[in-house]
C-alpha cells in the first residue's frame, strides 16, 4: 500500500513538473481555455472581515481527448491561501480528480459528510456534483491541490454559485 501512495506521488509530482515547465508552450484544444475560474477576492485585496480569500484556479494543460469525441481534458493548480475557502461550486458534467500537492484541505460535496485531506492524499467527484466547501485549514500555511477534469469540450470547469 505504501508503495502504491509513494508511486502515486511520484507521479503527481511529475506531471506538475513537467506541466509547470512546458505552461508557455501549452498546446490548447480549442486555442483558448474557456473562462475558468472566478476568484471571489484576491488575497492581497481588502475583504470584509466576515469574507475570507478565495481560492486561485490556474489552467496548465487543456487538450481534446482524441479518442472520445466531445470531451477535453484539463489540469490545474488551485491555490488556497492560509484561511483560503473556496465559494460554493459545481465542475458541470466533469469528471474531476483532486490530489493534494501541498498543505491540508477540507472537501465537502453535497450529500456527504466534510473529509480532510492532507498532502499525498487525493479524491475524485462525479459529474454534476455540488461542491459545497473546499477550504485550507491553516490559517498559516497555503494549500495546494492538482486537479484534473475531463469534461464536456467547451463548458466552464467551474461555476461558482450565485451570491446570496
Amino acid at each position: 500500500m505504501i508503495r502504491v501512495r509513494i508511486a502515486c506521488g511520484f507521479l503527481a509530482g511529475g506531471l506538475v513538473a513537467a506541466a509547470t515547465a512546458c505552461a508557455p508552450a501549452v498546446e490548447h484544444a480549442t486555442g483558448a481555455l474557456p473562462a475558468v475560474a472566478t476568484v471571489s477576492q484576491s488575497p492581497s485585496s481588502p475583504s470584509p472581515s466576515s469574507q475570507p480569500p478565495s481560492d486561485k484556479l490556474s489552467p496548465i494543460l487543456e487538450q481534446a481527448l482524441p479518442n472520445v469525441p466531445g470531451k477535453t481534458f484539463t489540469s490545474a493548480i488551485v491555490d488556497f491561501p492560509p484561511a483560503a475557502r473556496a465559494v460554493p461550486h459545481r465542475h458541470g458534467n466533469a469528471f474531476v480528480y483532486a490530489y493534494v500537492l501541498e498543505g491540508t484541505v477540507r472537501s465537502q460535496l453535497g450529500g456527504e459528510p466534510a473529509r480532510t485531506y492532507r498532502q499525498g492524499e487525493n479524491w475524485v467527484e462525479p459529474p454534476g456534483a455540488h461542491h459545497l466547501l473546499a477550504e485550507n485549514t491553516s490559517r498559516t500555511q497555503p494549500a495546494k491541490l492538482l486537479v484534473v477534469f475531463i469534461s464536456d469540450t467547451g463548458d466552464k470547469i467551474k461555476v461558482d454559485d450565485p451570491p446570496r
